[in-house]
């Protein structure tokens, strides 16, 4: 029998590496303004829905192990048709759109690095050159890719963990009492708007059939990283809302980590929190190179996209060149701030109908159907509740989103009527 190439330790720095992307360092100041001392709490509100959704994909990536993850979930629940090719393009370039945006935050912290400013033409010389490298990598091989992960996600969680450990000692404890609290609606707005921060556990899926011990190893790696980010959020929140005062964070929104900082590193803390972000984004490129090249394979596999992208140089990874390319012209062409909005919505859509497959399939997966239940409920109000926030916040984002997922539908729809006729 041919020995898995991916173990336990891989199979949970993907997870990790997935989620501890540019998620933390983009949201955490949004998070606090909405909820303010109660910032923790917004962390554990979305952190419930990650686990609950968690729990789904365990049970379904036991039963339809596959290097495609969340396509092969939807095509079992939903059939091989229109809306699973709708919803998996969707996945699809939602990949495309979180890739963009981890390289676009990297380029910017690696242009603050260097030359002490963003530049431009830095800053997106750097975008591309991080989005090549982690393909080549991931062309060497899974093993490689699980080591390159390994090596990544220890370095920036060590930074990170050095970062909350110091910061605890300056900790001031009023700035999260309950009279600092926002109302809860606030607060559970605030977590289920930075509920992405978490998106990435799911990548674990695409190991199902490389990983080792699949019943032990599977359920292990996705819950211990989801609740050990939950546990690493929640403190990188205490520390920073009990370091800076609420103006300070809302002044420092996009870069309120390093600013948290401060008051402990001193001017020294920006270039280690720069650090953590430059390994937290390369990791987060390298972990979602590995399972959306296997989930585009997949789904040409199944017709939902032309052929081309069956054509594998190894293992599916001709449709990572592909999501490769796609994602340099997004990052060095589009407005990341508008179309991060249609990344965000498609993966809630996707964790939404995970969560319903679950529950529509509990019989083969053996679910609980409360759980599976509750995981599509939330997935739903966190949909709308984003929808909500970007329509009053930034409707100019909806619009951006729209123009994406209508173009979603609309390839996917003539693709689809056109391999109908040619079947005929």
């Amino acid at each position: 029998m041919k020995k898995k190439k991916i173990g336990f330790l891989e199979a949970f720095s993907i997870g990790v590496g997935g989620m501890v992307g540019g998620g933390i360092f983009a949201v955490l100041g949004l998070t606090i303004n909405l909820a303010k001392g109660a910032a923790p709490i917004a962390f554990i509100v979305a952190g419930v829905i990650a686990l609950i959704t968690a729990y789904s994909y365990v049970k379904l990536s036991l039963r339809y192990p596959s290097e495609g993850g969340s396509i092969e979930f939807i095509i079992q629940a939903f059939g091989n048709g229109w809306f699973s090719s709708i919803i998996n393009n969707l996945l699809l370039i939602s990949y495309v759109i979180m890739l963009a945006l981890y390289a676009y935050a990297f380029g910017s912290y690696g242009s603050a690095l260097l030359v002490g400013s963003d530049i431009p033409w830095i800053h997106k010389s750097l975008s591309v050159v991080v989005i090549v490298l982690f393909m080549l990598i991931n062309l060497v091989g899974a093993l490689f890719t699980g080591k390159a992960e390994d090596i990544m996600v220890f370095a920036k969680l060590f930074i990170l963990i050095i970062f909350a450990g110091v910061g605890t000692l300056t900790i001031d404890m009023n700035h999260m009492a309950t009279t600092q609290w926002m109302p809860m609606s606030s607060v559970i707005t605030g977590g289920l708007i930075i509920f992405l921060a978490f998106e990435g556990f799911e990548l674990i899926a695409n190991t199902a059939k490389d990983i080792e011990n699949p019943e032990k190893n599977l359920p292990l790696a996705y819950y211990s990283s989801v609740i050990f980010v939950i546990i690493l959020y929640v403190w990188i929140a205490m520390v920073t809302v009990g370091n800076l005062s609420f103006e300070e964070a809302k002044t420092a929104q996009d870069y309120v980590l390093a600013k948290a900082a401060e008051p402990f590193f001193g001017e020294i803390g920006f270039v280690i929190i720069g650090i953590a972000a430059l390994l937290s984004t390369a990791s987060a490129i390298n972990a979602t190179l590995y399972g959306s090249g296997r989930t585009s394979y997949l789904i040409a596999k199944h017709g939902e996209l032309p052929h081309s992208f069956e054509k594998q140089i190894k293992s599916g990874y001709e449709g990572m060149i592909i999501i490769a390319l796609l994602s340099i012209i997004f990052t060095t062409l589009f407005d990341i701030n508008n179309i991060s909005v249609a990344g965000s919505i498609g993966f809630l859509i996707v964790f939404t109908l995970v969560n319903y497959a679950n529950l529509k399939l509990y019989k083969e997966t053996k679910a609980n159907r409360f759980i599976a239940g509750v995981g599509a409920l939330l997935g739903l109000i966190a949909t709308m509740v984003l929808i909500t926030y970007n329509l009053i916040h930034s409707p100019k984002s909806l619009i951006t989103s729209g123009i994406v997922l209508s173009v979603v539908m609309l390839f996917s729809f003539i693709y689809y009527y056109i391999r109908e006729k040619q079947n005929l």
